[in-house]
């Protein structure tokens, strides 16, 4: 059975493909586009050309129109004739099992959409046996319904046993065929087997939550690369690995923070994506599970990217797609120190966009829309970071005492000389 992987082509080299729609503008086409490119990179491809068509919705056959695939295909044919190899083209949105297997016959490249990169992306970085079972299990998902494309090498035959010979009839299965229902049974049973042993961690981790006494939780949740993992290594004084790459994590950390006389628990679990694979949100139900049995979240922000306004929504759809859109949150806006503004000269009279807002502008907008439940810093650079301390004592103090009244964890607190605080 053809094994889906792709992680060996660490050095192969790639180019996008992305549609302009009326739901889908040039410039949002572009941020997309420019988030592919950085999840090619991160799964070790490099990218050297995008093509993008406008229409008014995906070709269901071959995704781009005919003469959009012919120019594909002749700037692949002359690259190679060049002596530089392309060795996959990368469609942003997700493909269909037909589209997959008419464009790899008019281009005879690999063929990716985005949630086959994410799902390798997710193949290369899980660590643990959790999160090595989800990802395996989203793959299958995501391979099951496109085992036909992956068996298109065996041709079917005409013959074979059975009677008739005509049109549809039974005799018509050839050795394709039946290593394509082979296939399905055994993915099937993979499937089968994934779900129990996921259903078996789900336990334990359960077991595990109910086992962290009266402690209130704390989830950090946010878009991917937005700088989760290292403001939980500075609110915890932990080691979790933080890098400037796509879902640097998988496996959802906990750890005991304690803010003067307040201990609480704090996590930090996998980012978001656009366009994030159903599977996938499926998949990592055990470790989606931390964010909605939390008390409280953090909906951390890179306040630096310049599209960080739907990067808010997209986070904010998925926590309500995954049943945690209700819970108590608040929003920390982090990498202040990288935020950057196009200066308008007060001669200026064109209409400002968000590209000339100071960051003064944007806290005061920002407190004004949420009430103050906002906070801006920088965990790079440690900017902010004892306010930060000082709201989140005060919003999980108010939740510890709802929760937890007789709870004796809150000790008094004492000054130098003594007295109590």
């Amino acid at each position: 059975m053809k094994e889906f992987v792709i992680s060996e082509a660490k050095a192969e080299v790639a180019v996008l493909v992305g549609l302009i729609t009326q739901e889908q503008n040039e410039a949002k086409t572009k941020e997309y586009l420019d988030e592919l490119e950085f999840l090619a990179d991160t799964a070790g491809v490099v990218t050297v050309k995008r093509f993008t068509q406008k229409v008014d919705g995906p070709n269901q056959t071959t995704y781009v129109g005919k003469g959009k695939l012919e120019e594909i295909k002749t700037y692949i044919k002359t690259e190679e004739d060049d002596g530089r190899e392309i060795g996959m083209v990368i469609f942003d949105d997700e493909l269909s099992a037909k589209q997959i297997r008419n464009i790899e016959a008019e281009l005879k490249v690999k063929i990716l959409d985005r949630t086959t990169l994410i799902l390798d992306i997710f193949a290369m970085r899980a660590q643990t046996a959790n999160a090595k079972t989800q990802v395996e299990l989203a793959q299958y998902r995501y391979m099951l319904p496109r085992l036909q494309r992956l068996w298109t090498h065996l041709e079917r035959q005409g013959g074979g046993s059975g009677s008739g010979g005509g049109k549809g009839s039974v005799g018509l299965r050839g050795p394709g065929e039946t290593q394509l229902e082979m296939d399905r049974r055994i993915i099937l049973h993979r499937i089968t087997l994934l779900k129990q042993r996921l259903m078996e961690i789900d336990r334990q981790k359960t077991t595990q939550r109910q086992n962290r006494g009266r402690l209130i939780r704390v989830a950090l949740v946010g878009y991917t690369n937005v700088g989760k993992s290292t403001l939980m290594n500075l609110m915890a004084k932990s080691e979790v690995f933080a890098e400037n790459k796509l879902f640097a994590t998988l496996d959802t950390t906990v750890r005991k923070v304690t803010i003067e006389n307040l201990p609480f628990l704090l996590s930090d679990t996998v980012g978001f994506i656009r366009k994030l694979p159903t599977d996938l949100v499926d998949s990592f139900k055990s470790t989606l599970d931390e964010v909605r049995e939390a008390d409280l979240l953090l909906h951390v922000v890179d306040i630096s990217h310049p599209d960080f306004e739907e990067q808010i929504q997209v986070v904010e759809k998925t926590l309500a797609d995954i049943g945690a859109g209700g819970k108590q949150n608040m929003i920390v806006f982090n990498k202040t120190d990288a935020y950057t503004y196009v200066h308008k000269d007060e001669n200026d009279l064109t209409q400002r966009t968000k590209e000339n807002w100071t960051l003064e502008e944007l806290e005061q907008t920002w407190m004004a829309r949420l009430n103050n439940d906002c906070i801006f810093i920088s965990a790079k650079e440690k900017m902010n970071i004892d306010k930060l301390r000082k709201v989140l004592y005060d919003r999980v103090r108010q939740l510890h005492v709802q929760k937890y009244p007789y709870n004796d964890f809150l000790y008094d607190t004492y000054t130098e000389d003594g007295s109590r605080d």
